[in-house]
């Protein structure tokens, strides 16, 4: 037998096996566009602070040499300020000339000067700021410090008097501040630490004899069904076999969970008895009732049942009773979707209130660098568990790990997510001698146009959202911050920005200051050429503002469970559960007790709130300084968790090779620790999503197809059709059109109709919904998802305001050998282990 290596025999150390190893998918017109969106200035750049000074002085100067009765009034130049300042067309009726204006803005912006004209205003400052990048002073001192201080570039990087007001005792107090609120944070991290230290040293002492035994067989475990071996040995071990026998639990309403159950039981089997021996007439009055019963206790966190606290008691499962209610849920509603004692429009309306009440499951990966590679362990087990949800998003890293699993159906990540993959993970493979330079000339470590390259392999091309939704059923969300300090930040996907390239968001969400220059959206047109999208405005990295999009997924798409994989390294030693955390309950007193003590638990809770406070207390004070143009006050003042959070360890040798790319046994390791933090899991997701998949089924095999007269959406026909139609086949060269209908269509309206969610996850969006205008949203305010544990700072989820060529062999995508039905994989029943109790 071979040995494995982290759980994975040695074929999966083979590059040879991943698919399309070789395969360069985008046409390199795709990277001469994107190349040419980057050369292109940013549309009317805000003055920077140096600027406003200099108008001031200019507007100053003016007043003083006023014309007087002898002196002729200066002649007005065609410039942006005389373009704004015309009369308007309501008042005067007269119509514009369409040649005439875009002329005049051409040469207001300087790029089309005609002969003798003045082409000022805000343009001659861009091209000063141009110049001013071009000029020698780049290697200078000064400018070396004004780029680090966020001065230069004109993109308001500095705060104006606006923000800040123009009193002088802002000006005298700012810094000692800011000195003596830093040092003030410094010692409480440094107390934190030590507490910290202190705790995880007395579970060391505590967790001794059998129990440590027992624990370290649970980690060495490779699989999932291992996993459940050893967790229900640990339990029985540790007496959580009574203690899930027992109803009795603060954290849920037992008595009307029990109530429920018995009637929905009782309910189900009398209307089965009346269906086998033909009594029509019973079995519709009992169906009713049972509709009745499902519409108003089949929902979210229905008196607690969806309360994290119920699998924190015990490694694998939670209490009998709970655990019989969701299975009871399951079999009530297979018997209202096959009974015939209800109308097709009956049923239809019953799941879908059902799903509004009982809402989706999105799947989180936050950023992290190259920590972000422990996402593929995570994301591995999820989908050998067949728990996969429809709904994934992914930020700064993350993303990138999100596009892959976005654009991949269910067979081929499983030949994908293995340690072989390292073989496509080129990155920060540059040498010092390559970036170093690069870096002290443009303040990026990495080149925009290679990064987009080494990207489009794992988004398969350049697949748009809408497109990739098209081929896998999954809504993939990338989170977008402008490069504007003051703009809302952008999810993007197949609703909100549905020709959005995707490779180019998930460039945009990696754009970390100093790592990697802001980059431009770029769109597809439908002859398949790309263009920037959003008049060629920046973007930049997501997790600076919003690393888990709650509220934006809660708005969009009725997302009220997330799934975090937060392997962000400045955030992950925050996270605490001093009551244990879902399958990792205290290790002492049989789980019932405070980790490390009580006293130690509650000096790590005061620690934390106090930092939060001062973080709090720089942010609205508007102390801090924005280094590299960037605002960091929101960089923990974010909601890091979700409903469930997996927090997979990383080793100190992360950090070090925070931006170096693994190799196969690194990864390997990644991926082996991925899946041992999302083992404890899968019990509360897959409970989870046995009643979402199903109540997604029954809307979907009840829709009224035929009358397709009383569908009501936003959403034209036009783009229903377009959105119901598959990616053509043939190569994808910039002149392929992106609607052009063909037999090897991946989502029909039928075969939606047909369509089984557990095959790859797939939810298309019902057709009979509306959504209030995407565009018009700034995905703000905060989340009040009900977070596992605590989030690490008490910040409620959702945020705030809410990846050249490799040389290879360059061929096109086959999509008509592609479908959306897969083969079943390992489904969730055959690994719920809770069939045997």
């Amino acid at each position: 037998m071979p040995k494995l290596r982290y759980g994975f025999p040695p074929e999966a150390f083979e590059p040879s096996r991943l698919p399309d190893i070789n395969t360069e998918w985008v046409h390199p017109d795709d990277f001469k566009a994107f190349a040419k969106a980057l050369a292109e200035p940013d549309y009317l750049p805000a003055p920077s602070h140096e600027e406003e000074e200099e108008e001031e002085q200019q507007q100053q100067q003016q007043q003083n040499s006023a014309p007087t009765l002898k002196q002729p009034k200066p002649k007005p130049t065609t410039n942006t300020a005389a373009i704004t300042k015309r009369f308007s067309v309501a008042v005067h009726n007269f119509t514009d000339d369409a040649s005439a204006v875009a002329a005049a803005a051409r040469a207001a912006t300087g790029s089309d000067p005609q002969p003798g004209m003045q082409t000022g205003g805000v343009n001659n400052k861009e091209n000063k700021n141009n110049n001013r990048h071009k000029s020698p002073k780049d290697d200078s001192k000064t400018y070396r410090k004004d780029k680090f201080n966020g001065k230069c570039g004109g993109n308001d990087n500095q705060r104006s008097k606006d923000e800040t007001g123009e009193g002088i005792i802002y000006q005298i107090t700012k810094w000692p501040l800011l000195i003596y609120t830093l040092t003030w944070l410094t010692g409480l991290s440094i107390c934190y630490f030590i507490t910290r230290t202190y705790i995880k040293a007395y579970e060391a002492f505590v967790l001794r004899g059998n129990q440590r035994k027992l624990r370290k067989n649970m980690r060495r475990t490779s699989n999932y069904r291992e996993w459940v071996a050893a967790a229900k040995e640990l339990d029985c071990y540790l007496g959580g076999q009574s203690w899930r026998e027992e109803n009795t639990f603060a954290y849920y309403n037992w008595k009307t969970v029990k109530r429920v159950w018995d009637q929905m039981r009782d309910l189900r089997t009398h209307a089965e008895h009346y269906e086998n021996t033909g009594q029509t007439a019973k079995e519709a009055k009992v169906a009713q009732e049972l509709k009745a019963l499902v519409e108003a206790c089949v929902k979210y966190n229905f008196v607690g049942v969806d309360n994290p606290r119920l699998y924190s008691h015990t490694y694998y499962g939670t209490k009998n009773l709970v655990q019989n209610f969701i299975d009871e849920a399951e079999l009530s509603k297979k018997f209202l979707l096959r009974t015939r004692e209800l109308a097709q429009e009956e049923k239809h309306t019953l799941f879908k209130q059902v799903n509004a009440n009982y809402g989706r499951t999105a799947l989180c990966l936050s950023g992290g660098a190259s920590c972000a590679y422990y996402h593929i362990g995570v994301v591995r087990t999820l989908v050998d568990a067949d728990v996969l949800p429809n709904v994934i998003t992914g930020t700064s890293g993350g993303a990138l790990i999100a596009a892959l699993v976005g654009t991949r159906t269910n067979d081929e990540l499983k030949q994908l997510l293995i340690p072989a993959l390292a073989e496509r993970i080129k990155a920060c493979q540059e040498p010092i001698t390559v970036w170093g330079p690069r870096w002290w000339k443009t303040g990026a470590r990495f080149d925009s146009v290679d990064w987009a390259g080494r990207c489009s392999w794992f988004t398969r091309g350049s697949l748009t959202f809408r497109e990739a939704y098209e081929r896998t059923g999954r809504i993939l969300n990338v989170s977008c911050v402008p490069a504007d300090p003051h703009s809302p930040t952008m999810l993007c996907n197949y609703l909100t920005s549905p020709d959005c390239v995707i490779w180019s968001a998930v460039l945009a969400s990696a754009a970390v200051p100093g790592v990697l220059n802001p980059v431009v959206l770029m769109t597809k047109k439908q002859d398949g050429t790309l263009t920037p999208w959003a008049f060629g405005h920046r973007w930049k990295d997501g997790s600076l503002r919003t690393d888990i999009p709650i509220k934006a997924l809660n708005t969009l798409f009725n997302v009220n469970f997330t799934i975090v994989s937060q392997v962000n390294p400045h955030i992950n030693f925050f996270f605490f559960s001093s009551r244990g955390s879902i399958g990792n309950p205290v290790t002492h007193r049989k789980g019932r007790g405070w980790r490390g003590g009580f006293l130690t638990s509650a000096i790590e809770h005061y620690l934390k709130l106090e930092m939060n406070k001062w973080l709090k207390f720089i942010r609205y004070t508007e102390l801090l300084p924005r280094a590299m143009g960037q605002d960091w006050s929101q960089l923990w003042l974010q909601g890091f968790g979700g409903t469930v959070t997996i927090l997979p360890q990383p080793i100190l040798t992360d950090f070090v090779y925070i931006l170096s790319d693994p190799d196969p046994f690194r990864l390997a390791r990644m991926m082996h620790e991925g899946r041992q933090s999302a083992f404890p899991k899968l019990k509360f997701i897959a409970n989870r999503l046995k009643v979402s998949r199903l109540i997604e089924k029954g809307r979907r095999d009840t829709r009224p197809w035929t009358s397709r007269d009383s569908i009501q959406s936003n959403q034209s026909e036009e783009d229903l059709t377009t959105m119901s139609k598959g990616i053509p086949n043939g190569p994808m060269t910039p002149m392929t059109p992106m609607s052009v209908d063909t037999p090897s269509t991946v989502f029909t309206k039928d075969s939606m109709d047909d369509n089984d969610s557990n095959a790859t996850g797939a939810t298309p969006v019902d057709e009979d919904t509306t959504f209030s205008n995407p565009f018009g949203s700034s995905q703000g305010g905060e989340g009040e998802a009900d977070a596992e544990g605590e989030d690490p700072f008490g910040n409620k989820g959702g945020g705030g305001d809410e990846g050249k060529g490799l040389g290879l062999k360059w061929s096109t995508p086959n999509y008509s050998s592609q479908t959306q039905k897969e083969k079943e994989g390992p489904r969730m029943d055959s690994i719920d282990e809770n069939e045997e109790e």
